[in-house]
């Protein structure tokens, strides 16, 4: 009983054995709040935070639309680039989310975070894991463009 009220008194100690605090692919609009507060950790000196937003253009072709659509393993895909994020480097807390569906320009499109002790390498992780999640993670994009044309971005 001892040995558990020890364990009781310091539950910060228990939300630092898993740094990964928010995985998710949605339909429905993302949160910065949501995901800043995901990444929240006392012992961490420096958060980043990366959003990827819809752009109204691409190659010199005005966007008017697009729309993201994922594989179902998704999910399982961005924890798995998550883990190895925070297996390299000293990250207290990590979060990334993605949307999926038709999307309008100016709409977040995907939204990351990860908090360390220090600021470089909480740059250097938030870097490492949207880079990863951009090329491994099976999410593709149908841009639209005002032109009345279109084309896939990141599908095999």
């Amino acid at each position: 009983m001892e040995d558990m009220a020890a364990i009781d008194e310091h539950p910060g100690e228990h939300a630092a054995q898993d740094p990964i605090k928010l995985i998710a692919v949605r339909d429905t609009a993302l949160s910065l709040d949501e995901v800043f507060e995901a990444v929240g950790d006392d012992a961490a000196g420096g958060t980043a935070l990366f959003v990827g937003t819809v752009r109204n253009h691409d190659g010199g072709a005005d966007v008017a639309a697009l729309g993201y659509s994922c594989h179902p393993s998704a999910e399982a895909e961005m924890r798995r680039i998550a883990e190895k994020v925070a297996a390299e480097y000293p990250v207290r807390a990590l979060a990334a989310v993605h949307r999926i569906g038709d999307l309008g320009i100016g709409d977040l499109a995907v939204v990351v975070a990860v908090s360390c002790p220090h600021r470089a390498e909480a740059f250097e992780a938030c870097r490492k894991l949207i880079d990863d999640l951009k090329h491994e993670v099976p999410i593709w994009k149908h841009q639209r463009f005002s032109d009345g044309t279109d084309e896939w971005v990141g599908a095999c």
